[in-house]
Order: structure tokens, then C-alpha cells, then sequence
């Protein structure tokens, strides 16, 4: 399977439920919402199947609060974030989440027959960065590891990058993201990513 596509697929399997609450730790927030996500896949597929509208309103009303997009959105464009001015940045932040909506939507229900072990789980109480070691097992394919890093933020334990057999994905938009910036500028990347994003459909 594709690079791309393998980040793409798996990283759905994370949240689909209401957003955690702040008192969750780390483990209980993968853990328990992506129990409740497989459960509203399989209950709900063909639903799903027959509007894919729904769907996407679904991701972006549950999966994105668990995530801090505008950390990941800032590291994509590395140095370059810091040279984009304040409208540049928040147009950025808002393609960039409209593009994981998206990719999510074009394959989450593909992740209905997943099963996911969570790896043994330790964390201090001082700590503000954690690792979440999953592994996502489907009949009839081999076995995934998935870590999700989560920091500690006033709203509570949030994901800013998921790495899949040791390729970030923050690291993969990274490279495509500020290649396109130094060749063309931020503008146009925005550009891209809000025409890809319409043609896609409302998210």
C-alpha cells in the first residue's frame, strides 16, 4: 500500500465520537473513542454509503476537536509559518483541516472489519508529551503499528502527529507542503489545497 494512502486509512481509526473530555488520559482517549467509532461504522455503513455529506460533517464535527490542527498545521510549513502573515495562517489552518476531513471521508468506512491492540501504557505525572503504541490488525492483511502523540493542552490531551511504522505524518505533509511554498509561495498553496478541497465538496 501507497505511502500516502496507508497514513490516510489509518489515522481514522483514532477518534469518531464525541471529543474527549479533559479528564480522559491519553490512552482512554484512543482507546475509547475508537471502540465507539468502529461500533458507528458498522451500525451505520450503508447510511454512510448513501451520503457521504454526512460523513464529512460527522469527522469534522468529532475527529477534528481531538486534534490539534494549528500545531500541525505550523509544523508542515516549518520556517515558513513564521513569515506568513496572520490571514495567510488562518487560511492555511482552515484548508489544511478541510483536507483531512476529506481524506478521512474518501476511506473511513473501508475500517469498519478493524481491530485495534493497545500496547502497554505507561505515563508520569509530570509528563506533557505522550506516546500512544497501537497496533490495527484487518482479516486477510498484516498487522500495522500506529503511535499517536498527544500533548497536554488547557482543553486536554490532544493528537499532533500520528506515525505508522515510523513515517510521520506530519513529516509527510511537511515535505510536499514546503516544497510547494518554496517554489510558489504560500498563496498558492493555499490556492491548491481550497480548490481541491471545493471540488471535493462541502466538508
Amino acid at each position: 500500500m501507497r505511502l500516502y494512502s496507508l497514513v490516510i486509512h489509518l489515522l481514522v481509526l483514532l477518534v469518531f465520537a464525541t471529543p474527549a473530555s479533559a479528564g480522559q488520559s491519553p490512552l482512554e482517549i484512543v482507546r475509547d473513542t475508537s471502540t465507539q467509532m468502529l461500533m458507528t461504522l458498522r451500525d451505520e455503513k450503508t447510511s454512510i454509503n448513501q451520503n457521504p455529506a454526512r460523513l464529512h460533517e460527522m469527522i469534522a464535527e468529532n475527529v477534528m476537536p481531538c486534534f490539534d490542527i494549528e500545531r500541525m498545521a505550523r509544523w508542515t510549513l516549518g520556517k515558513y509559518w513564521r513569515n506568513a502573515s496572520m490571514e495567510q495562517r488562518e487560511e492555511f489552518v482552515k484548508e489544511f483541516r478541510a483536507l483531512l476531513v476529506r481524506s478521512y471521508g474518501r476511506v473511513l468506512v473501508d475500517y469498519a472489519d478493524a481491530e485495534i491492540a493497545y500496547l502497554p501504557f505507561r505515563m508520569k505525572d509530570d509528563e506533557t508529551q505522550v506516546k500512544v503504541n497501537t497496533e490495527l490488525s484487518r482479516p486477510h492483511d498484516d498487522s500495522v503499528k500506529i503511535t499517536y502523540n498527544l500533548h497536554s493542552t488547557t482543553s486536554g490531551w490532544k493528537v499532533y502527529d500520528v506515525v505508522i511504522e515510523g513515517v510521520s505524518l506530519v513529516t509527510n505533509y511537511r515535505s510536499s507542503f514546503m516544497s510547494k511554498v518554496r517554489q510558489d509561495g504560500i498563496d498558492q498553496l493555499i490556492y491548491l489545497l481550497a480548490a481541491k478541497n471545493k471540488k471535493a465538496g462541502p466538508t
